[in-house]
Parts: C-alpha cells; sequence; structure tokens
C-alpha cells in the first residue's frame, strides 16, 4: 500500500530578521505551542551573540551549514539481515537534522538559561566544535563505516 502524498506548508519567515530558516528553528524549539517563549529564547540568544560577535544571523547561518550532514545510514532488511546502508542526505532533511541536532545538544547542556545554551552551542557549531558537530561526525563516521552496503541503495 503507497503512502499518503506529504504537502510541504508554507512557513512564513519570522517578523524580526525577515528569515524562514530562523522561523523553522523557532518552530522547532517550541514546546506546547507557547510560540512567544520559543521566539524570545531565540531572540535572546542573538542578542547574546550580537554582544559577543558580529552578526547574529551569519553566525546561525555558519553553525547550520556547519551541523548539517552531508550522509547518513538507513536501515534496509534484505534477507533476513538489517544492512544498515549509507545514502546522501536530501536538503530539506539536511535543515531539520541540522536544526534538531543544535536544539538537542543545547538542552542537554544543565544550570544556564537556555538562551545562553544555545548561544554558546551556536557560537560553537559555527566554529567547527561543540556536541551538535559530535553527533554530525558520528553519523558520517556510521556511514563511512556501512561503505560495503552501498550497493543495497534504493
Amino acid at each position: 500500500m503507497r503512502r499518503k502524498r506529504k504537502y510541504q506548508r508554507e512557513i512564513l519567515p519570522d517578523p524580526r530578521y525577515q528569515n524562514v530558516v530562523v522561523a523553522k528553528f523557532i518552530n522547532r524549539l517550541m514546546q506546547r505551542g507557547k510560540k512567544s517563549v520559543a521566539r524570545k529564547i531565540v531572540y535572546d540568544c542573538f542578542d547574546i551573540l550580537a554582544k559577543q560577535e558580529k552578526d547574529p544571523i551569519q553566525i546561525f547561518d555558519e553553525a547550520i551549514k556547519n551541523v548539517s550532514p552531508q550522509l547518513e545510514v538507513k536501515s534496509k532488511r534484505i534477507g533476513g539481515a538489517n544492512y544498515q546502508v549509507p545514502r546522501e542526505v536530501r536538503g530539506e532533511r539536511k535543515l531539520t537534522l541540522a536544526i534538531r541536532w543544535i536544539i538537542n545538544a543545547a538542552q542537554a547542556k544543565k544550570g544556564k538559561p537556555m538562551a545562553q545554551k544555545l548561544a554558546e552551542e551556536l557560537l560553537s557549531a559555527s566554529r567547527n566544535e561543540g556536541t551538535a558537530i559530535k553527533k554530525k561526525q558520528d553519523t558520517h563516521r556510521m556511514a563511512e563505516a556501512n561503505k560495503a552496503f552501498a550497493h543495497f541503495s534504493w
């Protein structure tokens, strides 16, 4: 049986920076429908980045670009055995994974306000270090290790 077709929703850019990626980031950070709280956290984070460094949007874009994975593994069942088959990651999923990994890395830290943790994670990701970058490297390492099963690709 075929899957239902997935329709792409149009996401409006965020009010302050007029950026769709920032709006997606805010939506992903939001919990229990509290968008104003998520927006305040992200904007406070950008204010912290603006005080420390240069343009916060530039740091944000650089962090997203650095964390976005090129390869991932996907499980495929062949002849009773499951193989981890390496695949290229398509554009929309790259963005989704990068946003998810940055937010999860920031939430894993303890003892500081979320805006501060998010600012630190974005800054370290823009410099190619930190927990989110480690997650990307682990994913690439897994894909590299299972290169032998690449011929099972879809």
